[in-house]
């Protein structure tokens, strides 16, 4: 090509100084792998946990359903059900298949706050009985698509039990066979980048002596304390410590009640929707913008238990959560009873279902070139196109109602939505 004004010699100066600049944004902001991101991570104490566990948190969250009349009525009961893809009825027969089949998307087994301090022998012996149970699940194929532990964090009273339970955990399970491909594990209260870039170490060490493939554990960061989100210098720690990761930072969750009470908000208000939370999550949403690190909002300790008052209360507060931060751009978040199933899904599926039908248009027209009122752009068809696919990952959407509202394959679908087909078909 040749320019007017330009030679081609001071074109490729502008190359040559933009080269370096061109390389760092490609390392640091790669993009969406096409890891799947489940909808929700459940928190039991590691302890509690057995292969079953997933199953008999599915049988429990349908059993509340039946006793409020149905999973059609507590659709109904809190507001779901307005468009015509996402009806009670449907919504009911969906989730109902979720919870028999895949009720527990991701799981993980807490040494941390939700464990306590045991004494060493105690939390020992969990760790050998938490990670043989994994294996068995393992072998008998129960496991959640996602599984792991979250171990004591890196301040400094627990630093040394934390990193003894890490290092059994991992020793145990990679004894016994392959590591599960959904291995999750959790570094917690994160206060400094230097954390992080320690965690990275401790990740090597231990490839190294189990043989495992380098960069083969990777760990999420809870965002739990204000050090995390604004450093003494002003900047925002949790960008920079998702690149200090080098590579092995996988998420980052949102600790809501640890925030909270970090700056002071009285018990009755932390809430996952208090204007804290939300500058945090703003944060970090900037942070993971373009790096391929998912983001996870936090929980509701309000739990759907009680009279049928309580329970239906603390329903309608669960659904509105969830689909709060599913409206902004979070698409998982904590749950921490079966009860809450009920409403994880049937308010995920509602939200996929809503916006189903207009976002298959606006594909459909945009990949096939058909005119229409809208005039979207790549950009905008990758974000419809991702919208679909984490539907039809979920199970919001099956694959043949994705293929007939777009007039295409979903593997097509979903290659748009990774960046991977950017313009519309010939």
């Amino acid at each position: 090509m040749t320019s007017g004004y330009l030679s081609d010699s001071f074109l490729a100066d502008v190359d040559s100084r933009l080269s370096e600049a061109d390389e760092d944004l490609a390392r640091r902001y790669p993009g969406d792998d096409g890891r799947r991101q489940p909808v929700h991570t459940v928190y039991v104490p590691a302890d509690r946990y057995a292969p079953e566990l997933p199953r008999q948190w599915g049988a429990a969250a349908l059993d509340a359903a039946r006793a409020a009349g149905g999973l059609d009525a507590v659709a109904a009961m809190i507001g779901l059900g307005a468009a015509p893809e996402s009806t009670p009825e449907r919504l009911a027969d969906l989730v109902a298949a979720k919870l028999r089949s895949e009720p527990i998307e991701d799981l993980r087994l807490d040494f941390e706050d939700g464990y306590g301090d045991r004494g060493d022998a105690a939390e020992d012996a969990d760790v050998a009985s938490a990670a043989a149970a994994v294996r068995s699940a393992i072998d008998s194929d129960a496991l959640p698509p996602f599984i792991g532990i979250r171990f004591k964090c890196f301040e400094a009273p627990v630093r040394r039990r934390g990193l003894r339970t890490l290092d059994a955990f991992i020793g145990a399970l990679a004894a016994g066979g392959p590591l599960p491909d959904g291995l999750t594990l959790t570094l917690p209260k994160v206060t400094s980048v230097d954390q992080v870039e320690a965690m990275v170490q401790v990740a090597a060490a231990l490839e190294q002596a189990h043989g495992l493939p380098s960069r083969r554990i990777r760990f999420e960061v809870q965002v739990e304390t204000p050090q995390a989100v604004l450093g003494p210098d002003g900047t925002a720690p949790v960008a920079r410590l998702i690149h200090a990761g080098d590579g092995r930072v996988s998420s980052l969750h949102y600790g809501t009640y640890d925030y909270s009470a970090s700056l002071g908000i009285a018990a009755a208000y932390q809430s996952m929707e208090h204007p804290a939370a939300d500058h945090a999550k703003n944060v970090m949403q900037l942070a993971v913008a373009g790096t391929g690190v998912h983001l996870s909002d936090g929980s509701t300790n309000v739990l759907p238990v009680g009279d049928d008052r309580e329970r239906a209360a603390a329903w309608r507060l669960h659904a509105r959560l969830v689909r709060r931060h599913l409206e902004r751009g979070i698409y998982q978040g904590w749950d921490l009873h079966p009860n809450q199933l009920v409403t994880r899904f049937l308010a995920t599926y509602a939200f996929y279902r809503d916006g189903f039908a207009p976002a298959a248009a606006r594909l459909r027209n945009y990949m096939h070139r058909i005119d229409s009122g809208i005039l979207d752009e790549p950009a905008t068809a990758r974000a419809l196109a991702g919208f679909i696919d984490r539907g039809a990952v979920c199970g919001a959407l099956p694959a043949d109602d994705v293929e007939a509202a777009t007039d295409l394959p979903m593997e097509t679908v979903r290659a748009v939505a990774l960046g991977r087909i950017t313009t519309p078909l010939a």
